[in-house]
C-alpha cells in the first residue's frame, strides 16, 4: 500500500477535481502490476495496474488500492468491472469513496463476488493523500491553501503597502509550482489594486488556475494586468449583491467571469463563493493575500493548508500589514498549532508549511 500511495501522489495536478489514486497488483510475493489514475477522463488506477500485469493470471493475487474501486459509469466504465473479471483473491482498499455514487458500492460488488475485501490498511495516510477531495465531497467547499511571505518580524508590507519583494527568487518559484497544481489563486480587492498582480504561474504547470479576486464593488480596472492577460488565464470576480451594475458590466465586458455572492455580511458572502467555487468543479485554491481576506478565511475556519515564506530582513513600523487580519483571539493558548509541519530553505528565505486540521 506505500507503493500504491507513492503512485497516486504522481497524478496531482492532473486529474482533480478526481482523487489521487494508486494500484498495485502482488502475486507470490511479486509486484507484478502497477498503475495510478495520470488524467482526469483517463483510465483509473485499477484499470492502469492490470493492463501493466503483461497478461499474467490474476488468480490467487492481491490488489492493493488506495480509494475504493468506483461501481458507476461515468468518464470510464467502472473498475470494479475489470475486477471482476480479472478475479483476484483478495482486494485490499486504504479507504472508503464518500462520492455518492460509490460509497462502500464497490466493496459490496467486489465482497459478493467472492473476493476478499479488506478495508482501511494506511487509511490514515490515503485521507491526508486526498484531503482536498474528501472537504469537497463532505463539505462541498474547495481546499483552501494560505501562502504568504514575510519578514522576520512578521510584516506582510510596509504601512504604506510596499511589499516587492520580501521573499528570495527561489521561494518565488516555489510558489509558481504551487500555483500549477491549484485550480484558483484568490486575491482581495486591495491586493488586486496595490500589487496590480498578474497570478499567473511562470513556467505553466499541469493546470491552469483561475485569478479569484473577491471584489465586493466590483473595482476591479480595466486596466489591471489580470485584465490585461485574461487570454492567459481566466479572471472570476466575486461581487455582492451591491455592486453597481455598470460596474458589474463593464468587468463582464472585459472578459471577466462573475459570481455576484447573496449575504448580509462578508462570511456569508464568503461561504457562498466557496460553493460555487466547488460546484465548478474546483478542488484546491491557493490565498495570497490580502492580510483582510486571510483573516476572514481564518476567522471562519476556512484555511486547510498554510506556506508561510519567513525572510531575514526586519521592516519595523506599528502600521506596517501583519499577514493574518480578521478578530483574532485573545488568549495565545487558543492559538491553531499546525499539524505535520515542514521546514525548508529557498535561497535566503525559510518557508514553514503545514495543516490547519480544520476540515477535519
Amino acid at each position: 500500500m506505500h507503493r500504491a500511495l507513492q503512485l497516486a501522489e504522481q497524478g496531482r495536478g492532473h486529474v482533480e477535481p478526481n482523487p489521487m489514486v494508486g494500484c498495485v497488483v502482488v502475486k507470490e510475493g511479486q509486484i507484478i502490476g502497477e498503475g495510478y489514475h495520470e488524467k482526469f477522463g483517463g483510465p483509473h488506477a485499477e484499470v492502469n495496474a492490470l493492463a501493466n500485469c503483461g497478461g499474467a493470471s490474476l488468480e490467487g493475487s492481491t490488489v492493493y488500492v488506495t480509494l475504493e474501486p468506483c461501481c458507476h459509469h461515468g468518464k470510464t466504465p467502472p473498475c470494479t468491472d475489470a475486477l471482476l473479471a480479472a478475479k483476484p483473491a483478495r482486494v485490499v482498499v486504504a479507504m472508503q469513496d464518500p462520492f455518492p455514487k460509490v460509497q462502500g458500492g464497490g466493496l459490496q460488488i467486489l465482497a459478493s463476488a467472492g473476493m476478499e475485501v479488506c478495508v482501511g490498511v494506511l487509511g490514515d495516510e490515503a485521507q491526508r493523500l486526498n484531503a482536498p477531495y474528501l472537504k469537497r465531497q463532505r463539505q462541498g467547499k474547495p481546499w483552501m491553501i494560505a501562502k504568504w511571505a514575510m519578514t522576520l518580524d512578521g510584516k506582510l508590507a510596509t504601512a504604506n503597502g510596499s511589499s516587492k519583494w520580501i521573499s528570495s527568487e527561489e521561494a518565488r518559484a516555489e510558489v509558481h509550482r504551487i500555483r500549477g497544481l491549484c485550480d484558483g489563486v484568490m486575491v482581495g480587492s486591495g491586493t488586486a489594486k496595490l500589487d496590480d498582480p498578474l497570478l499567473t504561474t511562470r513556467p505553466p504547470g499541469p493546470r491552469t488556475a483561475a485569478r479569484i479576486i473577491v471584489d465586493s464593488q466590483a473595482s476591479l480596472s480595466e486596466s489591471s494586468r489580470l485584465i490585461e492577460t485574461i487570454d492567459q488565464a481566466p479572471v472570476i470576480v466575486a461581487a455582492s449583491t451591491s455592486a453597481r451594475s455598470e460596474r458589474l458590466e463593464r468587468l463582464q465586458h472585459a472578459g471577466c467571469d462573475l459570481i455576484v455572492c447573496p449575504g448580509n455580511d462578508h462570511a456569508a458572502r464568503l461561504d457562498f463563493l466557496l460553493q460555487e467555487l466547488a460546484q465548478r468543479g474546483m478542488t484546491n485554491i491557493l490565498v495570497e493575500g490580502g492580510s483582510q481576506l486571510l483573516g476572514l478565511l481564518w476567522d471562519n475556519r476556512q484555511i486547510d493548508e498554510v506556506y508561510t515564506f519567513i525572510a531575514p530582513k526586519i521592516a519595523g513600523g506599528k502600521d506596517a500589514i501583519s499577514p493574518i487580519g480578521g478578530q483574532g483571539i485573545l488568549n495565545m493558548e487558543d492559538a491553531t498549532p499546525l499539524a505535520e509541519t515542514e521546514v525548508r530553505s529557498f535561497g535566503h528565505t525559510i518557508c514553514v508549511h503545514g495543516f490547519t486540521g480544520f476540515a477535519a
